[in-house]
């Protein structure tokens, strides 16, 4: 494993990339003021990796954890392989439970692998699929972005929630590639991204990836919402999404549920972007969504030093759960749709 640090100055930057048969990404924890990249062999790696959210995004968590099964068999005799290949699939599905791109991408990888066990070339099979995964994700980013220019009326100030760019994704990003492709299009004028509680990942990377860009932006609290929205400052709310069910119920970041409610309030278009493999079609409702649960540590501590006493107790859930029916429209790579949402069924 190596680590690089790349000056901030520069303004291109990649999630994540298979070079030389080794995993390189970017560790998100270090941003904005560290842009460190890791290489690496190890599907171990890369599980700890998203463990601590040095990768993130429901897309981008299916991408690594497919090249990751696909190392687990590099340099491995085909006499382990099933051994080996189990064992690191068992490693990934456990790392976090919410985000169905994750799930959809290891199935996949695992019917390759079944489908071809017998192959001396399993492992070049099982990376080419894995590149797949990757490019699909670049095209469906695309064409969100191309999509997602009909939400428009006029040049509009965005609100957006967590983050959801190159950063969580293949490609350009989801909700993030919206704001990118209006802005291309003249159709942005300004975009509000929360900081997002309790890691950051407003303040510390949809900055990072508006500045890089060139777009407009301020950050602010996730509680001053409402207020941007009550002083008429907010045309529209773009997010992403970790899983959407059967009925448009959307698991998505920490808060995401209390900007839907403040959206609803003030009359303002409430959307969701993401690729149609963050669809869950064995899911019937949001009730049913498994919800990670995060270390106490990420609310009692800031960049290591303890903010409270131990024994304070703390409720921590990575996401909430936005019920169908205050989403304005669902933005894939296919369609913009509307409530109620039932190509979810098709």
């Amino acid at each position: 494993m190596k680590k690089s640090n790349i000056s901030n100055s520069r303004t291109d930057y990649f999630s994540v990339d298979f070079i030389d048969h080794k995993l390189v990404f970017l560790d998100q924890t270090g941003l904005p003021l560290k842009e460190d990249y890791i290489n690496t062999t190890s599907y171990e790696r890369i599980a700890e990796a998203i463990e601590k959210l040095e990768v993130r995004g429901a897309p981008l968590i299916g991408i690594c954890a497919a090249y990751a099964l696909t190392l687990s068999l590099k340099d491995i005799s085909k006499e382990k392989w099933n051994k080996e290949f189990n064992k690191a699939f068992d490693r990934l599905a456990g790392t976090r439970p919410t985000a169905v791109n994750l799930f959809w991408a290891i199935d996949e990888m695992k019917k390759v692998f079944e489908e071809n066990n017998n192959s001396e070339n399993l492992y070049e099979i099982l990376l080419a699929r894995a590149k797949e995964i990757h490019n699909d994700d670049i095209e469906k980013c695309r064409k969100i972005g191309e999509n997602g220019l009909r939400i428009f009326k006029h040049k509009s100030r965005i609100l957006t929630h967590c983050n959801t760019g190159k950063l969580a994704t293949g490609g350009e990003g989801t909700a993030f590639n919206v704001i990118k492709t209006g802005y291309k299009n003249g159709l942005v004028e300004f975009v509000y991204a929360d900081e997002t509680r309790p890691l950051l990942q407003g303040l510390r990377l949809t900055s990072f990836e508006l500045e890089k860009n060139n777009i407009p932006f301020n950050v602010q609290s996730d509680s001053s919402a409402a207020s941007l929205m009550r002083e008429g400052k907010v045309d529209f709310v773009v997010v992403g999404a970790d899983r959407i069910v059967l009925n448009g119920d959307t698991a998505n970041k920490i808060g995401t549920y209390n900007l839907a409610i403040s959206a609803n309030y003030h009359n303002v278009p409430f959307y969701v972007a993401a690729p149609s493999t963050t669809i869950d079609k064995k899911t019937a409702s949001g009730d049913d969504i498994k919800i990670e649960f995060r270390s106490k540590k990420e609310l009692t501590e800031l960049n290591g030093q303890k903010i409270t006493p131990d024994n304070y107790e703390v409720y921590s859930p990575a996401f909430d759960v936005t019920p169908a029916h205050l989403i304005t429209g669902i933005i894939t790579e296919k369609d913009v749709y509307t409530f109620p949402y039932n190509f979810l069924n098709e």
